[in-house]
């Protein structure tokens, strides 16, 4: 059992209507406004995250820190910091708040630590085949931002969560 944190765990994914995150490896869009809004919420923070996840990235992002989450013993890639249990990837990640980035497995290992969730709420129906279920009844949504489907984007939303109680 990990020992009880005090830390901000704030959970940056965007996630369809059907609850897709992935499909081929990658996220499905590339909205040029949701890479911003990553961008901004990550940047300085330890990043944590499934090595499928940090394969995904177009290479290691500048300012924030990649702790990579590999049951794979001997896994290692320029950039990455490895660890092999949430407690090894919150030691390498320290005291300050850490961004849990992906993928499924990944989230649902440490949603019950999650104190925020940053989700970009894209209202389609992707069909992917790495999916997230929606925050349940122990979240409260805080902040809601909408946008329109624009130049071959689908619409979509930002929302902040914070857990109830």
């Amino acid at each position: 059992m990990a020992r009880a944190r005090t830390q901000a765990v704030i959970f940056v994914v965007a996630r369809a209507t059907d609850g897709t995150i992935a499909k081929d490896g990658d996220v499905p869009w590339k909205i040029s406004a949701d890479l911003k809004r990553f961008k901004r919420l990550t940047m300085g923070l330890p990043m944590i995250m499934g090595r499928k996840t940090f394969d995904s990235l177009p290479g290691v992002l500048p300012g924030r820190r990649h702790i990579v989450l590999t049951r794979q013993r001997g896994w290692s890639a320029p950039g990455a910091e490895v660890a092999h249990s949430l407690e090894e990837a919150f030691d390498l990640a320290g005291d300050g708040a850490v961004a849990v980035i992906g993928g499924n497995d990944i989230f649902e290992l440490f949603m019950p630590l999650a104190t925020r969730l940053e989700i970009t709420e894209i209202h389609e129906h992707t069909r992917g085949d790495v999916f997230m279920a929606a925050p349940g009844p122990e979240w409260r949504e805080v902040a809601r931002e909408e946008h329109a489907a624009e130049a071959g984007d689908p619409a979509y939303a930002f929302v902040s969560w914070e857990r109830a109680g």
